[in-house]
Parts: structure tokens; C-alpha cells; sequence
């Protein structure tokens, strides 16, 4: 946890940022875990993606965005990816952060660039996922959501395993229907709110994964934990439950063999795809999730 609690302070620190990009190294193998900076890098990742069987989410970095102005141009931006996913074919949503389309400046505007992009989806017979940041926006988010399924059924949530009020969260959620997207959690939260032991965090993990794989709703159990996959397989087989009827989801980059493993057994997998300009808190909150990414990190930083 003390590693965890390190790179997630070195995720907002700009001056770490400013220090780490003055190596070329750094900065290439960042793109093992983020597409690129721009659309047309996350197109072919996620074209590649595809010819393996796997199917992805765009999703454009940015997050706690004050300004209107740039809300506007994040919701431009989704409109392309959508219209982008269409043009060319692609097996591929949208994933989207709220604090990225207004919900720092106010509700309504959030809701309304959000109720755009779900809209623009619509027409396009695609998907909208709207992930779960801080434990602070826990609440704003659900209502928004709750708001946006009231009118749409392609809009889904994400809902983390680390936090205790996430059972009663899904049973709410269940009763709409909502589709949703189980993780653990990547943000530091406090004991008040979030279970602080790593054992903890995975029984409540394979808790929830079985009240969603029962709902008979169509669910995402996104981890690259192979004890949560084993267990969630092994819970499908028990019930019964067939492997049209659920997707695991993973991030781009991380634990290939395994998305490419799991393809195989003929499972559904789906790739959470990053790009855009704003990777660096993103690409240190992925080091604060797993200690084999720092070393592959440590590894090729500092070559040459």
C-alpha cells in the first residue's frame, strides 16, 4: 500500500511530471500503456486490437476540467471518436469522466454535454461508459447517471470494489437495468470509505461479480487479477451463466498474454484504450495499481 500511496502522490506532482519527461526513454515507454496523443493513434491500436478478436473503449485523458469552454471542445472530441468508430469499422465505445464534461463547474452543464455524447452514441448504435472517479464524486456521478438512463439505454456506470457502499450501489443500479463495469478502484481514499486491505478489497471484488454475473444483465469485470477471473469463470460455470452473457475488461497494455489467453478459451474481452495529451496521471495511477508495471517501467527507463 505504501507504494500505491506513492505514485498516486506522484501523479499530481508536475514537477515529478516535468523531471521524468526530460528522458526520452521515459517518454517511450509510456506508450505501452497509453495509445498516443492523438485520435488517429488510438484508430490503429485499436484496429490491432480488433484483428486479435478484442474489442476496446476510446477514451480521450483529461479529467477535472474547469472550463467551460474546454468542457465543450472534450464533448467535440467524443463526437469525432464516434463518428471516427463508425467511418472505420471498429469494434469500440466510449468511456468518459465526468469531471472532464463540467461536473466541477455544474450539473446541468455536465449533464448536458454527456446527454450529447449518449445521444451521438445512439445514432451511431453504439455504447456510452461513464467511469467512477474519487470517492468525492461518488455521489454526483450515480445521480447524473441515474439521470441519463432515465432517457437512454446505452449509457453504463463503473462501480469500484474498494469502496463499502458499492453492494448497496449495485442493488440500486440492478433495479434500472444499468450496465455496469466493476473494478477495484485506482483513486487513494480514505478508511472512512474504502476498504484499506488488499484482501478486503478482492472478497468484496468476487462479492459484487457475482451479484452482477446473476442479474442477468450484460456486465463488464474489468481486472487483470487472475484470482478475480479465476473466480468469476468458475462462478459462470457453476450457474450456468454462458460466456456471451458477460465481458472481461482490461487496460491497454497490461497483461496481453492474458487478454490474448482469455480471447482463446473464447471469452469476450474488451481493452480500455488511452490517448490524448493529458497521460501522465493516468500513466501513474497504472504504476500505483500493479508493482510489475514500476519494474517493467525501472527496467527500459533509464537504458541508454
Amino acid at each position: 500500500m505504501a507504494t500505491k500511496s506513492v505514485f498516486l502522490y506522484l501523479s499530481e506532482s508536475e514537477r515529478f511530471k516535468n523531471f521524468l519527461t526530460r528522458f526520452k526513454s521515459f517518454n517511450n515507454v509510456t506508450w505501452r500503456f497509453v495509445a498516443g496523443e492523438e485520435l488517429t493513434d488510438a484508430i490503429e491500436a485499436i484496429r490491432k486490437l480488433n484483428q486479435q478478436g478484442i474489442s476496446a473503449s476510446f477514451d480521450h485523458l483529461g479529467e477535472s476540467i474547469t472550463s467551460e469552454a474546454e468542457t465543450r471542445e472534450e464533448v467535440n472530441e467524443y463526437v469525432r471518436v464516434l463518428e471516427s468508430i463508425h467511418a472505420n469499422a471498429l469494434n469500440s465505445n466510449v468511456s468518459v469522466k465526468l469531471t472532464q464534461l463540467g461536473l466541477d463547474v455544474s450539473q446541468d452543464l455536465c449533464y448536458a454535454n454527456t446527454r450529447t455524447i449518449v445521444e451521438t452514441a445512439l445514432r451511431y448504435d453504439n455504447f456510452v461508459r461513464i467511469d467512477m472517479e474519487d470517492s468525492s464524486k461518488t455521489d454526483a456521478t450515480l445521480q447524473l447517471f441515474k439521470r441519463l438512463r432515465a432517457e437512454f439505454e446505452n449509457v453504463g456506470i463503473v462501480i469500484q470494489s474498494y469502496l463499502y457502499r458499492s453492494e448497496k450501489d449495485i442493488e440500486e443500479l440492478l433495479k434500472l437495468g444499468a450496465r455496469i463495469r466493476l473494478c477495484k478502484g485506482a483513486y487513494k481514499e480514505p478508511p472512512t470509505v474504502a476498504f484499506a486491505d488488499k484482501a478486503d478489497v478482492d472478497a468484496n471484488y468476487i462479492k459484487l461479480t457475482k451479484l452482477l454475473l446473476s442479474s442477468g444483465i450484460y456486465h463488464g469485470i474489468a481486472t487483470h487479477d487472475e484470482k478475480m477471473i479465476s473466480a468469476a469463470i468458475q462462478f459462470a460455470k457453476e450457474q450456468n451463466i454462458s460466456t456471451d452473457q458477460f465481458e472481461f475488461q482490461m487496460l491497454y497494455g497490461i497483461r496481453r498474454d492474458l487478454q490474448e489467453r482469455l480471447v482463446r478459451q473464447g471469452y469476450r474481452m474488451r481493452v480500455y484504450v488511452p490517448y490524448g495529451r493529458y497521460w501522465y496521471p493516468y500513466f501513474m495511477r497504472r504504476l500505483a495499481e500493479r508493482p510489475a508495471n514500476v519494474w517493467f517501467v525501472l527496467r527500459n527507463v533509464f537504458k541508454g
